[in-house]
């Protein structure tokens, strides 16, 4: 074992929904740290520029389709993955989904494609990957949760409840799975603009009130979640398991308002 326990030289990460966002940053983060890639999208040829980029670091990289809502898909990459490069060390379970909506407008449909997406596909892809795990004796996964894993927000009931979710999967696998050398965390990060919400982060209003909110007074940046997934991904967390680690500016401490605040 390297004497740096962030070094990720020679391990193999999976980090699924790689075609843009957080999960791109993810695996830029474990790339720098040493790791090869394995990469992941509904589209496999969306990934080709970012295959490219990773290579570029000097690691290995190969990019497969996968269909979280798909079980048939998700046994696939895993196959392929493993058959690419012998063993899986790491998983970070990114690929997710949200509908913004008010919660009497969110339908039926609404509900199955955001639970199907980020709680059962996180299930089955981390049951997939830890087969050939535990076969190996050793594992780390990384589950993506969210801030609305632990607080509720108004227009994202499904996706909080399927946070929330991954946040309580999380502790069960780290239980079932803990014996056998395989660690399983939540990685929870806060308000952070992703291509789900920019939107949001062109309203200048909104921002000010968010950020108000936020003890750090800033949304989060991508780069502040680099850290955090090489520590989960790396021998320095092997006596953390089962626990969920925001990275959120502070927002989840309930902060008053400045305009609010009791006079010391």
């Amino acid at each position: 074992m390297s004497e740096n326990l962030f070094d990720l030289t020679g391990q193999v990460a999976i980090v699924t929904g790689t075609s843009r966002g957080l999960g791109q940053y993810f695996a830029r983060a474990l790339a720098r740290a040493g790791a090869d890639l394995v990469l992941t999208s509904r589209t496999r040829e969306s990934l080709a520029p970012f295959e490219a980029e990773i290579k570029a670091l000097g690691r290995r990289a190969v990019s497969l389709e996968l269909d979280v809502r798909d079980q048939g898909s998700i046994e696939r990459m895993a196959e392929a993955a493993e058959a690419a490069f012998g063993q899986i060390h790491i998983l970070v379970n990114n690929a997710g989904c949200n509908r913004r909506k008010p919660a009497l407008d969110v339908t039926w449909e609404d509900w199955n494609t955001i639970l199907d997406t980020n709680l059962r596909g996180t299930f089955f892809v981390a049951q997939a990957v830890a087969r050939r795990m535990i076969a190996k004796g050793y594992g780390r996964i990384v589950n993506i949760g969210s801030v609305t894993s632990v607080a509720g927000y108004a227009g994202l009931a499904p996706y909080g409840a399927s946070r929330g979710g991954v946040r309580q999967l999380t502790m069960s696998l780290a239980d079932d799975w803990g014996g056998h050398g395989v660690t399983v965390n939540c990685l929870a990060p806060g308000w952070f603009r992703t291509e789900q919400n920019k939107v949001l982060y062109e309203n200048k209003e909104w921002v000010d009130y968010l950020v108000d909110r936020i003890p750090a007074k800033r949304p989060g940046q991508p780069h502040d979640l680099d850290g955090a997934v090489v520590f989960l991904a790396s021998e320095a967390s092997r006596y953390v398991t089962g626990q969920t680690l925001l990275v959120d500016g502070g927002i989840s401490t309930g902060a008053t308002r400045a305009t609010v605040q009791a006079k010391a």
